[in-house]
């Protein structure tokens, strides 16, 4: 099963509550356009008339559908807005400080519009709003909460809103060795599967090498300890946050063999080949849970990106079910371990396989 096409959004139900005090006449939609932090496409923002619209978002795929239903995606023309939407995401720090810049964003007498799932803390997010903008209204709808301020003139709390700003900021982790922060997969701490998969690598995988969401870049480091004879290794991940913190941590090894940082949908495939892939690929997203698809997706196009010969090595929870995909798209596949609820997969392509 392929992802779904960003020609036909799915449904939103946070988005679509989000831009209802603007269906319902709640809220008058501002001359001077406005900014959306972590903007996604959706029907009801296609349907709408929303002029001046500039959207942002760190992510590549939500990012490629924006771009590809003709929204305009910030550049940083301008740095206060008369209306900023934010759609926040789960992680606490990270929404707060998502908040805060949304507050700073906000020119005299403007407004913060926001909305999340009732599911995914949107009370908190309501009293997050209120600590540090002032009286807020609320409308609830689709088990989610849009919440908005009364015209604003900067922070209610300007101390508060000092301090959430910074909340997200990069900081070592795992006694100094990696730079991460808050929002990124595993951010404060290597993740276990990833651990695993690092201490079951061979050390001799040799050649051009690519890593398949790549984080803050935890397996490139370990894969290019570990492996002498890697001769160039790429990095793939959508999150432009995580990428960055990947080029920090792998600064150092880039004088031992050629690195590149590409922002960039591994499910919509790569463009080039690979003597070497390694993976721990996501199996969720913030809108749909659970997503095993995009498991899937990642080992096809591992098996597509491998010249004749070419090994993936792909560490997954357990339960999730790969084997028919990877079956069918390698000659060789061999399970290595199975530990701790994940398990650790070799395949091979065999010469001629697609």
């Amino acid at each position: 099963m392929s992802l779904p096409s960003i020609t036909t959004p799915a449904a939103d139900p946070v988005l679509d509550t989000l831009l209802l005090p603007f269906r319902q006449a709640t809220l008058q939609w501002p001359e001077d356009g406005a900014l959306f932090l972590r903007a996604r496409d959706g029907w009801s923002l296609r349907d709408g008339n929303f002029p001046g619209l500039v959207c942002e978002q760190s992510f590549k795929p939500d990012a490629d559908a924006l771009a590809a239903a003709n929204f305009n995606i910030a550049r940083g023309e301008r740095s206060t807005y008369p209306l900023v939407l934010v759609l926040p995401p789960r992680q606490r720090d990270e929404a707060r400080a998502l908040l805060a810049r949304a507050v700073a964003m906000t020119a005299p007498g403007g407004r913060v519009l926001t909305c999340q799932a009732n599911s995914e803390g949107a009370r908190s997010m309501q009293s997050d709003l209120e600590r540090i903008a002032g009286p807020v209204s609320a409308l609830t709808k689709n088990h989610c909460r849009a919440v908005w301020t009364a015209p604003l003139n900067g922070p209610a709390d300007r101390e508060i809103a000092a301090t959430w700003l910074t909340l997200d900021e990069p900081r070592r982790i795992e006694a100094g060795r990696f730079v991460s922060r808050p929002g990124i997969f595993a951010w404060d701490r290597i993740d276990a599967a990833s651990a695993l998969l690092a201490a079951h690598l061979p050390s001799n995988l040799t050649g051009d090498a690519a890593d398949l969401g790549a984080g803050f870049g935890y397996l490139s480091v370990e894969l290019l300890n570990r492996c002498p004879r890697i001769r160039s290794l790429d990095l793939y991940e959508a999150e432009s946050r995580a990428l960055d913190l990947a080029r920090e941590n792998l600064q150092a090894l880039e004088t031992t063999v050629p690195i590149a940082y590409r922002w960039h949908d591994v499910t919509s495939g790569l463009p080039r080949k690979y003597d070497v892939i390694v993976t721990n690929p996501p199996f969720h997203t913030s809108m749909h849970g659970d997503r095993p698809d995009i498991g899937r997706r990642f080992i096809t196009i591992a098996a597509q990106s491998l010249n004749p010969g070419g090994r993936l090595w792909l560490v997954a929870n357990r339960h999730l079910p790969y084997e028919s995909v990877l079956n069918a798209s390698f000659g060789t596949v061999r399970t290595v371990t199975q530990s701790d609820g994940f398990k650790i997969i070799e395949a091979t392509r065999t010469t001629g396989r697609r």
